[in-house]
């Protein structure tokens, strides 16, 4: 085969992708668009993993969806925005030193900038080296390749509470994250993901199954828009943050904001309704818009049409589901 043959062929593959994910992101690195073509249905596996989601998506659309044509055309479309890639950037600005018994360690203090959003959208949370370690560590089982020239600093054995090493690692550790992000299969990888999200997750769970609503809320907030950035080709994946907000909301009162989440976690199942939330979220929603004198009567209907089409099996509540998640 001729090079503008491969080329073209190549080509076709990727549109192939393309229209099956309904989404096209653009590569931030060199690297990426260099890669063998060899490599080409392995990444895409990868790269993708909201492809499944996508076409769980399709399956529900079948010819018994409630969705008007105009609905899903709109739902498509949010499903684009959604899939756009939004760029990060990583800066950590200091460090603090931890003791606790006979254990000391550094923390490093990092802020996560959406470009272009005037600090408006940043996140910020503390890792230590041992955090960036393990990542490292689960990054190399599923990405070794990948990892090959992901140089990572090593440990010492004297003097790693020294400033210099201190301001040696904090430049070390951002480049790192940078390079990470700069690779499309690796920033989509749960094992990503979780380094920056997971621990902020586990503290507000905690708080959440001990009563400690507003703290859990607190918390909840700041990571869910670090949540959705970093997952934003894969919108169903924040549903069990979003819930968890409604049930801090709820459980303090506050129903008309645990109706506004509700609703941004529902539209994000539109088309997911065999998702284990679908069904504990939609009654809670109707009981939310029945106190508070909104339209519940088009909610209930997807709630018996659910019913009508699916066999009866026990459903958790939603705070059931909420508590549930990130227990170790």
């Amino acid at each position: 085969m001729d090079q503008d043959s491969h080329c073209t062929a190549e080509r076709e593959l990727l549109e192939a992708v393309s229209r099956i994910t309904t989404s096209s992101t653009t590569s931030p690195s060199d690297e990426e668009e260099n890669q063998p073509k060899a490599e080409i249905s392995r990444q895409v596996r990868k790269e993708n993993p909201e492809k499944d989601d996508m076409q769980d998506s399709s399956a529900t659309l079948s010819p018994n969806s409630s969705m008007t044509t105009k609905e899903l055309q709109e739902y498509w479309r949010n499903e684009k925005r959604q899939c756009k890639q939004i760029k990060l950037l990583f800066e950590i600005p200091s460090t603090r030193i931890v003791e606790h018994h006979l254990s000391k360690y550094v923390m490093y203090k990092i802020i996560i900038l959406q470009t272009g959003s005037f600090d408006s959208n940043k996140s910020v949370i503390e890792r230590r080296y041992s955090d960036f370690e393990k990542l490292h560590r689960n990054l190399l089982e599923e990405f070794s390749e990948e990892m090959e020239d992901v140089t990572f600093p090593k440990k010492t054995l004297t003097g790693n509470f020294t400033e210099e090493i201190i301001n040696e690692r904090k430049l070390a550790f951002k480049d790192y994250l940078r390079l990470l992000y700069s690779m499309k299969y690796i920033r989509r990888s749960k094992k990503f993901i979780d380094f920056l999200t997971r621990p902020e997750l586990q503290e507000a769970y905690g708080c959440l199954r001990g009563g400690q609503y507003t703290k859990a809320l607190e918390i909840l907030l700041e990571v869910i828009g670090l949540q959705e950035r970093l997952t934003r080709g894969n919108p169903v994946a924040v549903v069990p943050t979003l819930c968890a907000i409604v049930v801090c909301h709820k459980d303090l009162e506050n129903p008309a904001s645990a109706f506004e989440y509700g609703e941004k976690a529902l539209s994000r199942l539109r088309v997911h309704t065999s998702h284990r939330y679908y069904i504990p979220l939609l009654e809670t929603m109707i009981t939310l818009a029945y106190e508070l004198g909104k339209d519940f009567l088009s909610l209930q209907e997807k709630l018996e049409e659910w019913k009508t089409k699916k066999d009866p099996v026990r459903v958790f509540t939603l705070k059931e589901l909420a508590v549930r998640e990130y227990v170790r």
